[in-house]
């Protein structure tokens, strides 16, 4: 693995990279404790862009008069010349549907401007001997934090709520694995539609699996979802059966034709899929394989594995990968994303355009 030159860009991705991975010693208002991945994050701003960093109390980094310092075995802080604000909590959380379940409990916000929600919150991976490693999308379930399945209705409710007091502009909308050749598509169409009744004009993400039967990529679009993304996480297909036993079953070339297929459909640059950095992957292989995915039309969100409070990997004491890993590939990726002409902002929807959760921002990509 190659390292890059110490310039005044490396030292600040480097700095956003120490960020995601050691997070930072700052009460969030809004966080988000558990779910589909990929960390417990508090949400807040970093030089006015959204981030969801780790909150640490442990952490070197803290936050003083809007700045970011790092602090040393002394005790001597260094302004690292980057500001961060938290994210205020929403107003739509105060409220609650006519049957009594809390707003909160249906969507939540990501960001300053994001609104996010699982519509089915289970899924047929999560047995211990299928369930990816890095997941914990029926633990908040358990927790009582949301509920097992949102209704079209109840998200058009929060929705319409989020755009009108919270100046939400986008939603992501992601599903547990069903049991249905779908795998989920279906429900996220029924959700779409009621949402943009509600909200016309609202950009869309939605998130499933490869569908059994790619005609669903269509219904998802002609639904008016903006954005899809068809997550794989790793290209390595070693990886891939370490790390997703049961997901693993959907071989490559699934999501190879379904990534085809959906760039068709909803064109360049609105197709997504997480590649996670620090699963065993070597890291040069991992921006090759983003390329080739650039090559396709689809945006490679490079996000950080960190290990999540009640995912197998935590259990088993698996850690984060270094810093100048996740630099060394979010750098190489980002240099791919900007070679092609692709942004995640001008997906309008989604977690690229959202960019929270990956350093990718920061690096130009």
């Amino acid at each position: 693995m190659s390292v890059g030159t110490n310039t005044a860009v490396d030292v600040r991705i480097m700095t956003r990279a120490e960020l995601a991975l050691r997070g930072v010693a700052l009460d969030a208002p809004v966080r988000r404790p558990d779910g589909a991945g990929p960390s417990d994050d508090g949400h807040v701003l970093v030089d006015g862009a959204n981030a969801a960093l780790p909150t640490n109390p442990d952490s070197p980094y803290s936050v003083r008069d809007g700045k970011v310092w790092l602090g040393d075995e002394t005790g001597r802080l260094t302004d690292t010349g980057l500001t961060l604000t938290a994210v205020h909590r929403p107003r739509f959380y105060d409220l609650t549907t006519a049957d009594g379940t809390r707003y909160e409990r249906i969507a939540r916000l990501h960001g300053s401007d994001v609104l996010a929600t699982t519509v089915v919150q289970t899924c047929i991976r999560y047995a211990e001997s299928d369930r990816c490693r890095f997941c914990t999308i029926e633990e908040s379930l358990r927790s009582g934090a949301t509920v097992a399945a949102k209704t079209p209705a109840q998200l058009a409710e929060v929705a319409e709520a989020a755009v009108r007091l919270d100046g939400v502009r986008q939603m992501v909308m992601t599903t547990g694995t069903t049991t249905g050749p779908d795998r989920g598509a279906r429900n996220l169409v029924r959700s779409v539609r009621a949402v943009l009744e509600a909200v016309p004009g609202l950009p869309i993400q939605v998130q499933c699996e490869p569908p059994g039967d790619l005609v669903w990529i269509r219904e998802l679009h002609d639904a008016g979802a903006t954005a899809i993304g068809i997550h794989v996480e790793s290209l390595d297909d070693e990886v891939r059966r370490r790390w997703m036993p049961g997901k693993s079953t959907v071989p490559m070339a699934d999501y190879e034709a379904a990534w085809d297929e959906a760039v068709r459909v909803f064109g360049p640059n609105r197709v997504s899929t997480y590649l996670l950095v620090g699963l065993g992957e070597d890291p040069d292989e991992l921006v090759a394989g983003a390329g080739e995915l650039i090559d396709r039309g689809v945006y490679p969100f490079v996000v950080p594995f960190r290990p999540m409070g009640g995912t197998l990997a935590a259990r088993d004491g698996i850690t984060a990968p270094s810093a100048e890993s996740l630099r060394h590939v979010t750098e190489g990726v980002a240099a791919k994303l900007r070679a092609a002409g692709m942004s995640g902002a001008d997906q309008k929807a989604g977690c690229a355009a959202c960019g929270a959760c990956s350093v990718l921002r920061t690096a130009g990509g």
